[in-house]
C-alpha cells in the first residue's frame, strides 16, 4: 500500500498541469491566428477580385464569352470613262482558319480534304499566308466554294475548332487581259507590305493592291474596316451576334480609259508584242493603254501558284511587262517632228531652206558614209518633203547644225528623258543623252556623228510610247500640255456624290511659239494626207484630218559595205527593226493624239499606222472603217522587202513606206544601239 501511494505520489510530482494547459492554449492561439490570417488573406483576394479588379476580369470573362471581329469593307469598284465595270467584287464563300485556335493544324487539314476539295496548292499558299501574319488573324485556305462543299462542311463544323465557312467578295475583272496594266490586281498581303502599311486600316483584310491602279490608288479604294461582337460557348464556338459596327466601303473610281476604244486598239495590234497610247491632249486623260502581250490578272487575285508565275517570268514575250510605261526605245523618224521644231527655234533652217539627198553623206575628214533609207537619194527637199517622205539627210544635216546642247534643250521640254508622272507605279523616263550624261556614264567625249544618230531617233535616244504619246500632245495643242492620267473622277459610295480630277497643266514650252509649231504640223498633215507621205496609205481616205509622222528604228546597226537594209524574212526576231507612228486628230480642233510601238515588226507607215487609224476612227467617229490588221501588215510588209532585197531594191518610202533609218557613227565613236526593252 505503502510502495502504491509512493509510486502515485512520484508520477503527480512528475504531471505538470500548468505547463500543459499553457501548451494547449499556445498551440489553439496559433492556429486561431494562422485561421484569421489564412482567411483575412481570401478575404483580401475576394476584395481584389471582387472589387479592386473587378473591371478586368469581368473583360477577361467577357473576352472568353465575346469575340470582337473585324469586318472587311467592301473594297471600290473600278469603272471605264462610260461607266463599263473593269474591277468588280464577286460573291464568295471562303473557308477560313484562325491558327491560334487550332490544335493540330496538320491533322485538321487533312481531315477537311473529306468534305471539302483542297489541293495542295491551296495548302501552301495558306501556310504562306498564316507565315507572315499573325496568328490570332483568320487565313483564307480556299475560295469559291461550292454549295455542296459548305453544306457537307456545315454538318460536320462541330469537329473542326478555329475554322469557319464566310461568305465574302472576290475581286473579279470581267475584260480579262484587257487594260490588265492599267488596272493591276490585288493580292495577299505580304511581310514587306505589312511593313510599310497602318495594320489598324487592314484589320479583317487579307488583301492589297499590287499593280496598276490598284495599287496606285490603294487608300481610296481599300475603304475602312468595321467590327462586331459575336458570343462564344466554353469551347469558342460562335453562338450568336451580340453587336456590331459596319465600316465604310472604299471609293470608287471612274478611269479615263475608253473600254471599247482599248479593245479596238488591242484587237488592231493583233499577234505583235509592242504598245498603245491614246491621249486627249485637252486635258492629259488616257483614253486607250495597251500593252501586247497581257495577263490575266484573276491569276494573281488568289495567289498564283510557283509553276505559273514562273511560266509568266520565263514567257520570251514577258506578258507581266507593261511596254506603255516600261518599255525603252528609239524613237526613230517619230523624233523628226520635234527635231524641225528645234532646227526652226534656233533658225538653223527655215522652211524653204532646200537640202540636196544623194542618199548618203559624210562628215568632214570622215570615210564614214551616213546613209539615208532612200539608197538612191530624195534629190531636193525642204521642211515639208523632208517630214512627209522622212529624208534622213535632212535631219542629219540638222542635228549637225545645232548640236547636241541645243537638240537636248528642245527635247527636254517636249518630255523626253524625263517621267511623264502618270498616276500609275513604275514608269522609266527613257533617256535623253548629253555631253555631261556621257561623260559620267561612259568616262567619254561626245562625237560628232552620235548627234547625227540623235537627229534620226537612234544612238542613246530612248523612249517610252507614253512619252511618245505626251509629246505628240503638245504638239498638237501648240506647246500646251497636261500632265497624263488615268483616273478621271472619283465616287462616294456613301452619298453618290462624284468628284472629277482636275488636269494638271504642264509649264509651256519655252523659245517656242504657235506659228512654228504650225509649220511642223502643216508638214505632219503630209504625211497623212498627201500622195507620198509615208502614212498616206492608212489615212487617204479618212474623213477628219490628221497629222503624223511614222517611224522605223533599227535594232541593229547597218554594216559599212551593207547597201541595203536586212529585210524581216532573213533576220532573226530579236533584230530586226521596230514600227513606230504618232499622230493626232482632227489638226485644228484635236481630241486624240496616239503613239504606237509594234516590236520587229518593220516599217511604221505600213504596219504602225494602220493601228493608229484604227483607234483614231473609233474615238472620233464610233466605229472602225480601216480593216487592216497590224500583224497581217507586217507578213505583206515583210514579203514585199524579202522580194525587194532579192531585186537588190529598197521600197520606196513614195509608196507609202518608211524605210528603216541608218545608224552609223564617226570612226572614233562607239555604235551605241540600245538593247531591246
Amino acid at each position: 500500500m505503502s510502495a502504491l501511494g509512493s509510486s502515485r505520489t512520484g508520477y503527480d510530482a512528475i504531471k505538470d498541469l500548468y505547463e500543459e494547459k499553457r501548451t494547449f492554449t499556445g498551440r489553439v492561439v496559433f492556429a486561431a491566428i494562422l485561421c484569421l490570417v489564412m482567411i483575412g488573406l481570401l478575404a483580401m483576394r475576394l476584395i481584389d477580385l471582387q472589387l479592386v479588379q473587378h473591371d478586368y476580369y469581368t473583360t477577361r470573362a467577357n473576352d472568353n464569352r465575346m469575340r470582337l471581329t473585324a469586318i472587311a469593307p467592301v473594297r471600290g469598284l473600278i469603272y471605264d470613262r462610260n461607266g463599263a465595270l473593269l474591277a468588280q467584287n464577286v460573291p464568295s464563300f471562303v473557308l477560313d482558319i484562325t491558327p491560334e485556335r487550332v490544335k493540330n493544324l496538320n491533322d485538321t487539314l487533312q481531315r477537311l480534304k473529306a468534305y471539302v476539295n483542297i489541293s495542295d496548292q491551296d495548302i501552301a499558299r495558306f501556310k504562306e499566308r498564316m507565315r507572315k501574319g499573325p496568328r490570332y488573324r483568320s487565313v483564307t485556305l480556299r475560295s469559291n466554294l461550292t454549295p455542296e462543299e459548305v453544306a457537307r462542311y456545315q454538318l460536320n463544323r462541330y469537329d473542326f475548332d478555329g475554322v469557319e465557312v464566310n461568305a465574302g467578295l472576290v475581286r473579279n475583272y470581267p475584260l480579262g487581259e484587257s487594260a490588265a496594266h492599267v488596272i493591276g490586281y490585288v493580292g495577299g498581303i505580304s511581310e514587306a507590305d505589312y511593313a510599310k502599311l497602318d495594320e489598324a486600316s487592314y484589320q479583317g483584310l487579307s488583301q492589297i493592291g499590287k499593280s496598276g491602279v490598284e495599287r496606285s490608288h490603294e487608300d481610296q479604294l481599300r475603304g475602312v474596316p468595321g467590327a462586331k461582337i459575336v458570343e462564344a460557348n466554353a469551347s469558342g464556338r460562335p453562338l450568336r451576334e451580340l453587336d456590331s459596327q459596319p465600316g465604310s466601303s472604299g471609293q470608287n473610281l471612274y478611269l479615263s480609259l475608253d473600254a471599247k476604244l482599248q479593245l479596238v486598239a488591242e484587237k488592231a495590234l493583233g499577234d505583235l508584242e509592242g504598245a498603245v497610247v491614246a491621249i486627249d491632249p485637252r486635258n492629259g486623260e488616257v483614253l486607250a493603254l495597251v500593252s501586247k502581250p497581257g495577263y490575266d490578272p484573276k491569276l494573281f487575285v488568289e495567289g498564283i501558284d510557283a509553276k505559273s508565275y514562273r511560266s509568266l517570268l520565263e514567257d520570251k514575250t514577258r506578258p507581266l511587262y507593261n511596254r506603255a510605261l516600261l518599255g525603252t526605245y528609239p524613237p526613230g523618224s517619230t523624233i523628226k517632228p520635234f527635231m524641225a521644231t528645234a532646227a526652226l527655234n534656233f533658225r538653223t533652217v527655215t522652211p524653204d531652206t532646200a537640202v540636196y539627198c544623194s542618199g548618203s553623206m559624210t562628215l568632214p575628214g570622215s570615210s564614214r558614209k551616213y546613209r539615208c533609207h532612200k539608197r538612191q537619194g530624195h534629190g531636193t527637199v525642204n521642211l515639208d518633203a523632208a517630214i512627209a517622205k522622212s529624208c534622213d539627210i535632212y535631219f542629219y544635216l540638222a542635228a549637225q547644225n545645232l548640236g547636241i546642247d541645243r537638240i537636248d534643250e528642245i527635247l527636254g521640254q517636249f518630255g523626253f528623258g524625263s517621267q511623264t508622272g502618270i498616276d500609275i507605279p513604275n514608269e522609266k523616263g527613257g533617256l535623253l543623252p548629253s555631253k555631261e550624261w556621257k561623260r559620267r556614264v561612259y568616262k567619254q567625249a561626245w562625237f560628232p556623228g552620235e548627234t547625227l544618230s540623235i537627229g534620226i531617233g537612234q544612238g542613246y535616244l530612248t523612249t517610252t510610247p507614253l512619252q511618245l504619246a505626251q509629246a505628240t500632245a503638245r504638239v498638237a495643242m501648240r506647246g500646251q500640255g497636261f500632265k497624263p492620267h488615268v483616273v478621271h473622277a472619283i465616287a462616294d459610295p456613301s452619298t453618290g456624290a462624284i468628284a472629277g480630277v482636275a488636269p494638271e497643266p504642264l509649264p509651256p514650252l519655252t523659245g517656242q511659239n504657235t506659228d512654228l509649231l504650225e509649220r511642223v504640223i502643216h508638214s505632219m498633215e503630209q504625211v497623212n494626207m498627201f500622195p507620198g507621205g509615208t502614212a498616206y496609205r492608212a489615212f487617204k481616205d479618212a474623213p477628219y484630218s490628221s497629222a503624223g509622222k511614222t517611224g522605223t528604228a533599227q535594232v541593229a546597226a547597218l554594216k559599212q559595205d551593207e547597201k541595203i537594209a536586212p529585210t524581216l524574212e532573213g533576220t532573226p526576231k530579236h533584230l530586226r527593226d521596230h514600227a513606230l507612228f504618232i499622230a493626232f486628230a482632227p489638226v485644228d480642233e484635236p481630241r486624240i493624239a496616239v503613239a504606237v510601238i509594234a516590236e520587229h515588226a518593220g516599217h511604221g507607215g505600213s504596219v504602225a499606222a494602220p493601228v493608229a487609224r484604227q483607234v483614231m476612227d473609233q474615238y472620233l467617229l464610233g466605229e472602225v472603217r480601216y480593216g487592216v490588221d497590224a500583224s497581217a501588215a507586217a507578213a505583206a510588209a515583210s514579203a514585199a522587202a524579202a522580194a525587194a532585197a532579192a531585186a537588190g531594191e529598197t521600197l520606196d518610202p513614195e509608196q507609202d513606206e518608211d524605210g528603216p533609218p541608218v545608224h552609223d557613227h564617226e570612226d572614233d565613236a562607239p555604235a551605241a544601239t540600245p538593247a531591246p526593252p
